[in-house]
């Protein structure tokens, strides 16, 4: 799939098309990923609107910033997180896209507590985690968002 990059802003734009039927483990086997994932997290994972959209990546080049700081990353470009079944969508359509771009989203459960999807390459192995996280992001991920006033 060809990726589509704006010099100017450095994200990557890539089209996601989402089976609407599909459970969240549906999800996640489809990409055909070593799952490293927590079930009681994967039940949180928010499903977005629309079942076709852009998913705009963007890498934040900060080491160690915090969920409550990549918020801001998101504000400033005019994007909000993108939601785990179109990262997946994106993931499953092109399995080598995280090998060179580790990508990611996150969301918030009902206490209030950061919750995270992530596909990337390591080690030769391809993997996705679905799991909180209390620690901050390095600077290797690319962040998975949608436009603000988008309706997908």
């Amino acid at each position: 799939m060809a990726e589509t990059m704006t010099p100017s802003s450095g994200m990557i734009t890539r089209r996601a098309k989402v089976d609407p039927g599909r459970t969240p483990e549906q999800v996640l086997n489809a990409l055909g990923r070593r799952q490293y994932v927590d079930r009681e997290v994967v039940k949180t994972m928010p499903r977005g609107q629309g079942a076709e959209g852009d998913v705009l990546f963007f890498c934040a080049h900060r080491s160690f910033i915090s969920d409550d700081d990549l918020e801001a990353e998101f504000e400033s470009r005019g994007l909000v997180p993108a939601d785990p079944y179109k990262v997946a969508a994106v993931n499953q359509d092109d399995p080598s896209f995280a090998d060179e771009h580790p990508n990611a989203t996150h969301w918030k459960d009902s206490r209030g507590r950061w919750c995270y999807f992530v596909c990337y390459r390591l080690g030769g192995e391809r993997g996705v985690d679905v799991d909180r996280y209390g620690h901050d992001w390095d600077d290797r991920w690319w962040f998975a968002g949608v436009r603000k006033f988008s309706d997908s």
